[in-house]
């Protein structure tokens, strides 16, 4: 018989809201409606503590002293535990800016982790986009997005492509999109100089991602709203959110809410080696970067170059500086991105028959526990300890 573990005495948030004193019941692999008759059973009594689904990252180069576009896949694995550690059950390797031949191997490798089950697939950022916008990626190897190059490297991650960034005012651009289109492949508006004309037009093609909406791209203006309004304002897009108080002021984060609203925003980290792993000099590409006080950025010149974020981080400051809604976090850090990889089926949500990929967060939204297909990779405070820890508070 399937090993069955519940989850008893916590808030429990579901697509249909939180849940008080809620119950998680784990067979196995999945998350079931109920428990058999005569089932051996695990309880983990959580008073006091949230249940909230896996948090899914569509946008992460690295962590734990790993980059996902240059480590061996020993190191890549590495830096995808550090996540899992911090509560991203599912995450989408990012690679760099670099020749293409280079990039095409590498989509190939990370497909082999694909194939097992240890990432949700392949994202490019870069070689394809602006030398106005590059950010964090090295001009000398950027191209136009030439279809039959964008096609090369999907084709090399052997049906793991799960999104390219571009920016699509480029020579090539539109069709670009229009393919990538057509092959179920995410294509993302991001390091990009385009107007809010040309940004419209990209969303017309079949783009349905803001890569980091606020940054890599023209500020909005009165005269000239640039992308971010085009972006904000289409139903069809989603807007990817750095949210850890370097990337973006709160404002901003607050007008990306209000205009694109809850079930159109996907936190990410954009992460970089660091993430978990402490400051230090790190190289994102042929670039050096310095990470101090945990910002990163680029060694020459001062470009911020990715971060050193985590999921746990971005909900806890979502709703304890932001304001947010819990259940609106949730949509962003796990239910939005799921359905934008057509894994929404799986993940994204605790309902029955999804994997078993969870988080606990204690009453101050702190992790405390994380679950991956029904195993924990952090195991949460029993209920004994739960108790102890409250008597101490009160003082008892």
């Amino acid at each position: 018989m399937a090993d069955h573990k519940v989850l008893a005495g916590a808030r429990v948030v579901l697509p249909t809201g939180t849940v008080e004193n809620g119950r998680v019941v784990v067979e196995g692999s999945r998350i079931a409606d109920r428990l058999p008759d005569g089932a051996a059973v695990h309880q983990h009594d959580l008073p006091g503590h949230w249940v909230v689904p896996g948090f899914v990252d569509l946008h992460n180069h690295g962590g734990g002293g790993a980059s996902f576009t240059s480590g061996t896949l020993e190191e890549v694995l590495r830096g995808v535990h550090t996540h899992r550690l911090h509560g991203t059950t599912t995450l989408v390797a990012s690679t760099v800016t670099g020749e293409l031949d280079f990039l095409a191997h590498r989509a190939g490798e990370l497909a082999e982790l694909a194939e097992q089950g240890d990432l949700a697939g392949v994202h490019f950022e870069g070689p394809f986009i602006s030398p106005c916008r590059k950010g964090a990626h090295s001009e000398q190897l950027l191209r136009y997005p030439d279809p039959a190059e964008v096609r090369k490297l999907v084709d090399a991650a052997r049906g793991h492509a799960r999104m390219v960034t571009l920016a699509t005012e480029l020579p090539g651009g539109l069709d670009s999109v229009r393919m990538l289109a057509e092959l179920g492949v995410i294509a993302a508006v991001g390091h990009t100089d385009a107007t809010y004309e040309q940004t419209r037009e990209a969303i017309d093609a079949g783009a349905t991602v803001a890569t980091h909406l606020f940054n890599a791209m023209p500020a909005l203006g009165h005269r000239a709203p640039g992308p971010i309004a085009a972006l904000l304002e289409d139903e069809r897009v989603t807007v990817e959110l750095i949210n850890d108080g370097v990337h973006l002021h709160p404002a901003a984060l607050e007008l990306a809410f209000h205009r694109a609203g809850a079930d159109r925003v996907a936190f990410i980290t954009d992460a970089m080696d660091a993430a978990g792993f402490g400051d230090g000099r790190y190289r994102l590409g042929p670039l050096e970067v310095e990470v101090r006080d945990g910002v990163a950025r680029l060694a020459e010149g001062g470009s911020i170059a990715g971060s050193t974020l985590t999921l746990d981080t971005a909900f806890r400051r979502a709703v304890t500086v932001d304001g947010l809604p819990v259940e609106s976090v949730v949509r962003a850090v796990s239910a939005n991105p799921a359905r934008l990889l057509g894994m929404d089926d799986r993940i994204g949500s605790l309902e029955p028959g999804k994997d078993a990929d969870l988080v606990v967060l204690d009453a101050d939204f702190t992790l405390v526990g994380v679950m991956r297909k029904g195993e924990w990779v952090v195991a949460p405070p029993q209920a004994a300890a739960v108790r102890e820890r409250e008597q101490e508070a009160a003082g008892v």
